[in-house]
């Protein structure tokens, strides 16, 4: 299967609690909701077409959470993100979850067990939010292709798709677009890091090294 990330993010990074203040307060986050003045038709479509390609739905503990509190009472037949997210084969990854009945869903306990459903056959695994568990991917070079919406808009703390910590990867531009109220989406393929350059003089002239 091809392990594909999910997520809208603030111009600062941040991925936390786009659609509700009350939506994911941990570590005391009151911005939330922040991505509602900028959802318009362009983003419906976009997300519509992400939901057209899943074959399988994967989410860390927290955003697992979230979604089965809220999704099930969307019931709207022609509500096509509802119906797969309710109907769909889903996965979660969690260490303390005994039990998790929103739907067909199957508990993993570790990355080695993620890693494993990536090498069955399979078409699409799709990541939405779960922010520990993309860092967690990245780090291990289990991401195929991020497809992110990126907003007008910054909130400062809150929890962020990359790390500090993580570790650097290229990318290869896929797919752009932009959104009437001026979100940008993006599709990239996680490529080799190409280390470092600069830029210098010579002979009075502005050179580039690549490194």
């Amino acid at each position: 299967m091809r392990i594909t990330v999910h997520a809208f993010l603030t111009l600062d990074g941040v991925v936390q609690g786009p659609g509700a203040p009350d939506e994911d307060p941990s570590g005391g986050f009151t911005a939330g909701g922040w991505l509602v003045p900028y959802a318009d038709d362009d983003m419906g479509e976009i997300v519509d077409g992400w939901f057209h390609g899943t074959d399988a739905l994967l989410y860390g503990r927290t955003t697992y959470q979230i979604m089965a509190a809220f999704w099930p009472q969307v019931t709207d037949p022609d509500n096509l993100v509802a119906r797969v997210l309710n109907e769909g084969t889903k996965y979660v990854v969690t260490s303390t979850l005994a039990d998790a009945d929103w739907g067909p869903t199957t508990i993993l306990r570790s990355l080695d067990d993620v890693r494993r459903l990536r090498e069955q056959d399979g078409g699409e695994l799709q990541v939405h939010g779960s922010a520990g568990l993309a860092a967690s991917l990245h780090a291990a070079g289990l991401v195929d292709e991020y497809r992110l919406i990126t907003f007008p808009v910054t909130v400062g703390a809150g929890k962020r798709l990359f790390p500090v910590d993580a570790p650097p990867r290229g990318f290869e531009l896929l797919a752009t677009r932009t959104t009437s109220t001026g979100a940008v989406y993006t599709a990239l393929r996680p490529t080799a890091y190409a280390g470092a350059g600069s830029f210098g003089v010579v002979d009075g002239r502005e050179t580039i090294d690549r490194g």
